[in-house]
């Protein structure tokens, strides 16, 4: 059997603000966006916090109206702010009891090449359960399996699921499984806590699978938080976090005697971070990457340049499916090669970088049970 992992980067609607060409463009409104997110849930709206929502949507550009290039206002019922004709701008809400709205992500389709080359990595990884990262929805995946990744005219992935997370741009993890792997349970962990609060960005998506062989195999699909915004310690700490909490559930399934078990995703940080050690060190799991026959063409990242501190994707492997690993690879030929598409090959349908299936390669892990 074949485990992969890709991130997609959305299937058909992306927000503009993740689409900039690099993160420093993006950076400002996606961190505006994470502020006002957390500010619009304060039960009571105190003045110094009318004064930073304030601050929030003008970085947003939402002062002067409820639509801007980036993001939304979204008023429904009750107001949250009143515009006057002398141009006085007020927070006139009380607290997120007194009205019904929110800020949302304005969003772009997506390149119909980059979408057809995005089912072309798929087709040509050929994995037999994929963790997918950025779907997002269930019904846009299962679209998309439905319509491009088809093998004689029948669906390659008849088993489709992406449960919501706690990313409001809807960038959620799901999986894709072909006809002998079937869906037999799902947990998702949106609601687990630590003592700081919620754990997961997005999820930690617990899916187990029963083979052609009858042998039940755990797949936990990952999307750690991003480096891309945010301070790095307050960044670093959340994915520490992640980590260790992905690490108990990790134990938990092989003490229920799940003995196959993968983590798989984008971890948003290298193998030797600090932040990821209580997953990566802190188990008994071990990253196909270490494999003698894995296959990285030179090139041990994921992302963007692919070089080392790029390795940002992950198929973690428990003993048992370590040991019946036969080996792996990353393929990257729908991932544009550095700036003029050249560090390594592409497909021919990219002449461009916005045709790129993703900025991010497939990982994949080939294991014989």
């Amino acid at each position: 059997m074949r485990i992969a992992a890709y991130n997609v980067e959305n299937l058909f609607n992306r927000a503009r603000a993740l689409d900039q060409g690099t993160w420093a463009a993006g950076r400002p409104v996606l961190e505006a966006y994470q502020k006002i997110c957390v500010l619009l849930e304060e039960p009571a709206y105190t003045d110094p916090i009318k004064h930073e929502i304030l601050r929030e949507l003008r970085k947003l550009g939402l002062l002067r109206g409820d639509t801007a290039k980036f993001a939304r206002l979204r008023q429904n019922r009750g107001r949250l702010l009143r515009r006057s004709r002398d141009g006085k701008i007020m927070v006139i809400a009380e607290g997120r009891a007194s009205w019904i709205g929110w800020v949302e992500l304005t969003t772009d389709r997506v390149d119909e090449l980059a979408l057809a080359n995005t089912a072309r990595v798929l087709a040509d990884v050929g994995g037999d359960i994929v963790g997918v990262i950025e779907a997002e929805s269930r019904i846009a995946l299962k679209r998309f399996a439905d319509a491009g990744l088809l093998d004689q005219g029948k669906a390659r992935y008849p088993h489709v699921m992406v449960v919501d997370g706690n990313d409001e741009r809807g960038i959620d993890v799901g999986v894709l499984s072909g006809p002998g792997y079937p869906l037999i349970r799902q947990v998702s962990h949106v609601d687990d806590t630590d003592e700081r609060g919620r754990v997961f960005s997005r999820d930690c998506a617990e899916f187990l699978f029963r083979t052609p062989r009858d042998v039940p195999v755990a797949i936990l699909v990952n999307h750690f938080k991003s480096k891309g915004y945010g301070g790095k310690l307050a960044s670093d700490a959340i994915r520490r976090r992640q980590a260790t909490r992905v690490a108990e559930i990790y134990r938990d399934l092989v003490a229920d005697g799940i003995e196959h078990v993968a983590v798989v995703g984008d971890l948003n940080d290298t193998p030797d971070s600090e932040p990821l050690a209580p997953l990566l060190t802190g188990t008994d799991l071990r990253d196909i990457s270490t494999h003698p026959r894995f296959d990285d063409n030179g090139r041990p990242g994921t992302y963007g340049y692919c070089t080392a501190r790029n390795k940002l994707d992950y198929v973690l492997l428990s003993p048992p499916m370590f040991g019946a690993a036969t080996g792996g690879g990353i393929f990257r030929r729908g991932v544009w090669g550095g700036r003029r598409g050249t560090l390594w090959p592409i497909y021919d349908t990219m002449t461009a970088a916005v045709h790129a299936g993703s900025d991010h390669a497939a990982i994949y892990a080939d294991i014989a049970l």
